[in-house]
C-alpha cells in the first residue's frame, strides 16, 4: 500500500508573527500543526518547507526544492493569510512542468483571512492554465481531509507510473481486440514503455529452477492452501513458472506485466492460473491474454488497497437485484479466500484452452467492500469505469448450486453487488474482465487518478 509524499509550504504576506490590529497573529500556528498532523493520520508523509513564503525569492528558492526532490508527489500550499498571487505564480508555473501534482489547501475562518488568500491564488492558477486541486475546508473535517489524502494517492501513482515499464510476455491472447495497447499513446499518457519477451524465456528459466527453490517454496503454499499440491509434473511445472516468471519480472525491471497464456505457453508448458495467482499474492500488477488495460488497473488498484486484487471474467449479471459474479479462470490471489470457500487447488480444466493444463487456485471471495473498476479505451481515447461495490458470500445452503452455475464450479468466484446503475455500467464496460479492489477509499484515488491523466471517468 502506498504511502504519498507531499511537500507542505505555508504562503502568506502578514507573517513573521505580525499580528492584526486585533493583537492576534494573522497567520494561526496551531491551525496549521492541526492540519499536519490531519494528513499524518491518514499516512502521508510530510517534507515541510521551513520558511513561510510571500515574496518571489522566498517562492522559487521553496518551489525548486520541492521540484528537485524525486520523493516528492505533490506540493501542498497551506493558506496562512493573504498574499500577493503574483509574487507566487512564476515559481508555481515553473515547478508544474514536473508534472507532480498540486493542491491549495485553505482552512476555513474569518481570522487571518485565509479564504482570501486561497481564492486568490485558486484564481491566479486558474487564469494561467496550471492544473491544480483546490480544497476549503478543515483539518477536523474528515471529507475535506479525505479529499486531500486521494489526490495525493492519485498523484503517486502518476509520477510512479512515469518512466515506469510493462513487460509483455508473448503476444495477444484469444483474439483479445479490448486489452490491446499503441505503445506512442501509453508514452504519451502515461509515460511507461511497453517492452517484450517471448515466453520461451520462461520456459528456459522454468526449466533451469532447481529442485531445491521448490521445496523452499512448501512452506508458504502450505500457509496459504493448507498443504502443498500433489506431487506430479503438471503441477511442477505450474510452480516452476512461477517462480521463473518471478525471476523473469526481477530481472528486466518490469514495473508490471501482462502475459499471453494462450495460446502459447498453456499448449506447450503449463497454464499459467497458478503463477498469476502467486504473482498476484506477491503483490504485482499483472494480467493475462495480453491485455495491457486490465493490466495498468490491477496495478492502480494492487498499490491502492492493503488487500490483494483479483481480475477474472464479468461472468454472469443479475441485473434485478445488481448482482455481478466474477469468475477468473484458475487465477485469484489465495489471500483472498472466505470463510465459505478457503484457498485450494484444483486443475485448469479447459482442454481447448491450454491442452498442457496445470494448476489452478478455488476459492470464494471473501466479504468486504471495494470497487469494480477498469480501464478501457473508446474510438483510442481512454476512459475508465469504475463503480463502489459490496463482496458477499452467497448462503450456505446456496453455495454449491451458485457453484455450479457456471459449469466450472472449481474457478475462483467473487460475488459482488454493484452499488449503480447496472444498465449504465454494461453498456460503458469495455472488456469481459472485472478488476476487484477492497478497499472503500479506492474509488475517489482513481477517479483523481483519471483526472491528473485526462482519462474519462465513468462512474455509472
Amino acid at each position: 500500500m502506498i504511502e504519498p509524499t507531499a511537500g507542505f509550504i505555508v504562503y502568506g504576506t502578514h507573517k513573521d508573527g505580525l499580528k492584526d490590529p486585533m493583537g492576534r497573529p494573522f497567520i494561526d500556528e496551531k491551525i496549521i500543526e492541526q492540519s499536519k498532523n490531519a494528513l499524518k493520520k491518514r499516512g502521508i508523509k510530510l517534507i515541510e518547507y521551513g520558511t513561510v513564503i510571500a515574496t518571489k525569492k522566498e517562492a522559487a528558492e521553496a518551489l525548486k526544492k520541492m521540484k528537485d526532490n524525486d520523493d516528492i508527489d505533490c506540493v501542498i500550499l497551506f493558506t496562512g493569510t493573504w498574499v500577493w498571487a503574483s509574487h507566487l505564480i512564476g515559481a508555481l508555473r515553473d515547478y508544474a512542468f514536473t508534472g507532480k501534482g498540486l493542491l491549495i489547501w485553505t482552512h476555513p475562518g474569518s481570522q487571518g483571512w485565509r479564504p482570501v488568500g486561497g481564492l486568490v491564488m485558486h484564481g491566479a492558477l486558474l487564469e494561467v492554465g496550471i492544473p491544480h486541486r483546490f480544497v476549503y475546508g478543515g483539518a477536523e473535517d474528515g471529507a475535506d481531509v479525505d479529499k486531500i489524502a486521494s489526490y495525493l494517492k492519485a498523484s503517486h501513482l502518476k509520477n510512479f507510473l512515469n518512466m515506469s515499464t510493462i513487460g509483455t510476455f508473448g503476444g495477444r491472447g484469444m483474439g483479445q481486440t479490448c486489452g490491446a495497447a499503441d505503445p506512442s499513446q501509453w508514452m504519451r499518457v502515461f509515460g511507461i514503455d511497453i517492452d517484450s519477451r517471448d515466453t520461451t524465456l520462461l520456459i528456459k528459466t522454468a526449466n533451469a529452477v532447481s529442485d531445491e527453490e521448490i521445496t523452499a517454496l512448501e512452506p508458504r503454499l502450505a500457509a496459504l492452501f493448507g498443504k502443498a499440491p500433489e506431487k506430479n509434473v503438471v503441477n511442477e511445472r505450474s510452480i516452476r513458472l512461477y517462480l521463473a516468471l518471478k525471476k523473469v519480472v526481477d530481472q528486466e525491471e518490469f514495473d508490471f506485466y501482462t502475459i499471453q497464456s494462450f495460446p502459447g505457453l498453456a499448449d506447450s508448458y503449463a497454464a499459467s492460473c497458478f503463477a498469476q495467482s502467486m504473482m498476484l499474492e506477491d503483490g504485482y500488477g499483472t494480467s493475462t491474454l495480453g491485455d495491457f488495460n486490465t493490466a495498468l488497473t490491477t496495478l492502480l488498484l494492487t498499490k491502492l488497497s492493503s488487500e490483494r486484487v483479483y481480475y477474472g471474467d464479468l461472468q454472469n449479471i443479475d441485473k434485478k437485484n445488481n448482482e455481478i459474479k466474477i469468475i477468473g479462470d484458475g487465477a485469484c490471489p489465495p489471500s483472498l479466500a472466505g470463510k465459505l470457500g478457503p484457498a485450494g487447488f484444483a486443475v485448469h480444466g479447459i482442454p481447448t484452452e491450454g491442452e498442457a493444463g496445470g494448476l489452478s487456485v478455488k476459492l470464494i471471495c471473501k466479504v468486504g467492500e471495494g470497487v469494480l473498476a477498469r480501464l478501457g479505451r473508446v474510438n483510442g481515447e481512454f476512459q475508465m469505469v469504475i463503480t463502489p461495490a459490496e463482496i458477499f458470500e452467497p448462503g450456505p445452503d446456496q453455495v454449491e448450486s451458485r457453484l455450479n452455475e457456471c459449469g466450472v464450479p472449481f474457478w475462483p468466484h467473487g460475488f459482488v453487488k454493484a452499488l449503480c446503475d447496472i444498465e449504465k455500467l454494461i453498456q460503458s464496460w469495455t472488456n469481459e474482465y472485472a478488476c476487484l479492489g477492497y478497499g472503500s477509499d479506492l474509488l475517489p484515488a482513481l477517479v483523481d487518478f483519471c483526472s491528473l491523466t485526462g482519462i474519462k471517468a465513468i462512474l455509472p
